[in-house]
């Protein structure tokens, strides 16, 4: 089919939905149209200028701050936007996608944020691409509700001065939407998202006394994040509301952004909200960036570096203050766990370790941090109640105790620990996992006890690149094995019987796993490294 009338520069090829009308008004498109028309080739030359800089890190393995910039970060008379009424206490945030249940357990949280995902938590498919939009409409109208057909539990809404604090994360620009096009072209994935989420809610959220809130993930440069703020101007002109309206917290999730903090927000002053110290992208990151590096930027098992790790710790500590100097909320990184309903031994470690790790962030002056489970709310409400009190907030700490060098951040050697053979095995398992529910169109998912997504996978498939392509030897059952591509597929094996035995015929065979077999060692086999994992993912992905 194609939607809507001949008249809209916008077409839409994908099989109806119930209430997509609702979403997909001509209007609307014509908006997303205009998106795309003014802003994607600057994002097209943005995209090209990664390849190149990319290409400039693997010619010299090092990074620096930008000379080109360096007045705005010695001009101490700028800050960003004061933060408004409801982003202004943000101590606990919870993630999730934009499902129905999501939706309303996410709002009824206790969290005073949360991020509702159309990125990584969200498995780009038609369906949740415009349910999702549905669903935010909907809670915003309150007229939503679910009875899980499981249990025959029913969900609703708490009173509206009880809900989570909506702020929305579309797509990174790297993936496009096939489903709509503007002049033959496929439009970016954020621009869809942003774009229908914007026009509809705009005014509404104004009216409910929130206002239009982004997460921008991914981000690689301030180029990048003027490019947004661009698009915020327009886009409110566009819509009739004030300038400034906007909020937007920017995911320093890329080692180039971390880079480029207080360029970052200085971009968009105006509209912005914050940085996010993202804990799987980053790393992901760190691989693509060095893997030509040599053996000083080998990473360890990725459970084993943790957030104290001396390079990742020059990052954490580099964002608070970069915050607190500009008048920003800094928010720290995500507790994974997903509490067992079987084993409260298992619960009762893993809580103690959210704990540790709140308490830390609290008191390096995190103005407020990320969960991924609503049992978690507590448990993080606690570590930043101690700190902050009454206080909204602690930008007041101003951290000028901290300095970080430029090497500082890229100190991959400074961690005492190396990659094992589990790590490996482990990287295989969810990578398998997490992909064949991918391809199945769930973003977020339970393996392990761990809430993973996206940048799991990313990480994995990397980890599994880069141990192979720098020879790393595994003591594995008394003797030391390299890593190889034949060891990658013989452990890949492994697993996917493992799998079929644990499973069971039927249900493997109705399952995509051979197929997320497959694609998971092409990515990490691969001699040309795949910038991103959901590109050729999406090619395989229906809906």
């Amino acid at each position: 089919m194609s939607a809507p009338a001949p008249s809209s520069p916008a077409t839409v090829d994908a099989e109806p939905l119930p209430r997509q009308e609702e979403v997909l008004t001509e209007a609307a498109l014509a908006f997303v149209a205009e998106l795309h028309r003014r802003f994607t080739p600057r994002r097209d030359e943005l995209l090209a200028r990664r390849a190149e800089r990319r290409a400039e890190i693997a010619r010299t393995s090092t990074l620096d701050f930008l000379a080109e910039t360096a007045g705005i970060r010695a001009d101490e008379s700028w800050k960003v936007a004061p933060a408004p009424a409801s982003l202004n206490d943000r101590r606990v945030e919870i993630t999730g996608p934009t499902d129905r249940k999501m939706t309303i357990n996410a709002l009824n949280s206790g969290a005073r944020v949360w991020l509702a995902d159309f990125e990584d938590a969200s498995a780009p498919t038609w369906e949740n691409v415009i349910l999702g939009q549905l669903n935010l409409i909907d809670a915003y109208e309150r007229r939503i509700d679910f009875t899980d057909p499981g249990s025959g539990k029913s969900y609703a809404l708490r009173p509206a001065d009880e809900l989570a604090t909506v702020v929305m994360r579309p797509r990174g620009w790297h993936l496009d939407e096939r489903h709509v096009r503007v002049d033959g072209r496929p439009v970016p994935g954020g621009l869809v998202d942003f774009g229908l989420y914007f026009f509809h809610n705009a005014k509404r959220l104004i009216d409910l006394g929130r206002g239009p809130y982004f997460y921008l993930p991914k981000t690689e440069s301030h180029l990048e994040a003027r490019l947004w703020n661009e698009i915020f101007v327009f886009a409110q002109d566009y819509v009739g509301i004030p300038q400034g309206t906007v909020r937007a917290t920017v995911l320093i999730e890329t080692i180039t952004a971390a880079y480029e903090m207080e360029e970052i927000l200085y971009e968009l002053r105006d509209h912005a909200a914050g940085l996010n110290a993202g804990r799987w992208d980053y790393l992901f990151s760190i691989v693509k960036n060095f893997r030509d590096g040599g053996a000083k930027f080998v990473l360890p098992d990725r459970n084993a570096v943790t957030m104290t790790a001396p390079f990742m710790r020059a990052y954490t500590e580099l964002l608070v203050r970069t915050c607190h100097k500009r008048g920003a909320h800094a928010i720290g990184g995500m507790a994974a766990f997903i509490p067992s309903r079987k084993d409260p031994e298992v619960n009762k470690v893993a809580f103690e370790k959210v704990k540790a790790d709140k308490d830390r962030e609290a008191g390096d002056g995190f103005d407020g941090s990320w969960v991924a489970h609503p049992d978690l709310v507590p448990i993080a409400m606690a570590s930043f109640d101690a700190v902050l009190g009454d206080k909204p907030n602690q930008k007041d700490r101003l951290r000028e105790d901290v300095s970080v060098a430029p090497g500082d951040l890229i100190a991959i050697d400074s961690l005492d620990a190396r990659p094992t053979y589990e790590g490996l095995r482990n990287a295989v398992q969810v990578g398998i996992r997490y992909i064949e529910a991918w391809l199945r169109g769930l973003g977020a998912v339970a393996i392990f006890n761990l809430m993973e997504d996206a940048a799991t996978a990313e990480i994995s498939r990397s980890q599994i690149w880069q141990w192979i392509n720098a020879g790393v030897e595994f003591e594995h059952d008394g003797r030391t094995v390299r890593a190889t591509p034949e060891l990658a597929r013989e452990v890949a094996a492994a697993e996917l019987a493992a799998i079929r035995a644990e499973i069971g015929e039927e249900a493997f065979t109705a399952g995509n796993w051979q197929q997320a077999h497959d694609l998971l060692l092409r990515v990490s086999l691969d001699a040309d490294y795949a910038d991103f994992l959901t590109l050729p993912a999406y090619e395989q992905l229906k809906g």
